[in-house]
């Protein structure tokens, strides 16, 4: 009767209880998840970083994203229609 007892006072109402170490790993693995999200991310934008330290990628990315051009240049946007299609379902 007493093991009995100290079982259950052990897995459910002790400062060391199982519930409570259960919570704690559980918090532990998403903080690790959420570690590993922001590692890539900090990877992605130092990359962006990288491309955007030159006089070259600063110009591609002008022109690429927000459609730029130099004064005597003419630019096209030529849209496939598995690109057009796309686009209607991202929306």
């Amino acid at each position: 009767m007493v093991l009995v007892v100290f079982l259950v006072w052990m897995l459910f109402f002790d400062a060391h209880s199982w519930l409570f170490h259960h919570e704690l790993n559980s918090d532990i693995d998403e903080l690790e998840y959420q570690k590993e999200h922001y590692r890539n991310e900090m990877a992605k934008d130092n990359k962006a970083i990288k491309a955007l330290s030159t006089e070259e990628g600063i110009e591609r990315t002008a022109r690429e994203t927000y459609y730029m051009k130099k004064q005597d240049e003419e630019i096209f946007i030529i849209e496939y229609e598995d690109s057009i299609a796309k686009q209607k379902q991202d929306e």
